[in-house]
């Protein structure tokens, strides 16, 4: 955490200059100015005073920002080559969302692995490519083509496979998280 940037940040919504926080918490300006330029460090019972004068707590200047950060590039992706598929996790720590959405390759004459049974709904699109969904008890899989799409419980284990003669790519969504 930016120490100096979150009390200068606290201190503007405040409405405060320097000045004024020097003067609410006796320290000097100077001393504050390094602090939000983080060139100094507080001491625990000093930041406990500039907390208590910017109108928070020690547990709320420390909390993790509330900020919903909503766009992420294809480089924060984690992609895991498993044995028979890729794996694409493009939400960096997505577990802790209501959803999880993954890109999943299948190449050729592959399977993707098993997904147990689970509370939630799961969707797919195809976005390349031919697949079958299976769901437990079925022998036949469901077709699934480029633009097709799939929206189901998760009540059942399932799985992808792809018999077309080349990788399918499907965005996979599941809520709650289960990948």
């Amino acid at each position: 955490m930016d120490i100096g940037k979150r009390i200068r940040q606290l201190r503007i919504q405040n409405g405060l200059t320097l000045e004024e926080l020097a003067s609410r918490t006796e320290l000097t300006k100077g001393f504050l100015s390094q602090l939000e330029r983080n060139l100094a460090s507080p001491s625990i019972q000093t930041l406990e005073d500039i907390t208590e004068a910017l109108g928070t707590t020690m547990a709320k200047f420390f909390a993790e920002d509330t900020d919903e950060r909503i766009v992420f590039t294809p480089d924060e992706a984690f992609i895991d080559e498993r044995e028979n598929e890729t794996v694409h996790w493009i939400v960096p720590n997505a577990q802790k969302n209501r959803m999880e959405p993954i890109l999943v390759e299948l190449k050729p004459g592959n399977t993707t692995s098993v997904i147990e049974p689970h509370e939630g709904e799961e969707f797919g699109y195809v976005l390349a490519g031919r697949i079958l969904l299976y769901r437990e008890g079925t022998k036949k899989g469901l077709p699934l083509k480029k633009g097709d799409n799939f929206c189901m419980s998760g009540k059942e284990a399932h799985w992808l496979e792809n018999k077309g003669s080349q990788t399918a790519v499907v965005l996979w969504i599941s809520t709650p998280p289960i990948f």
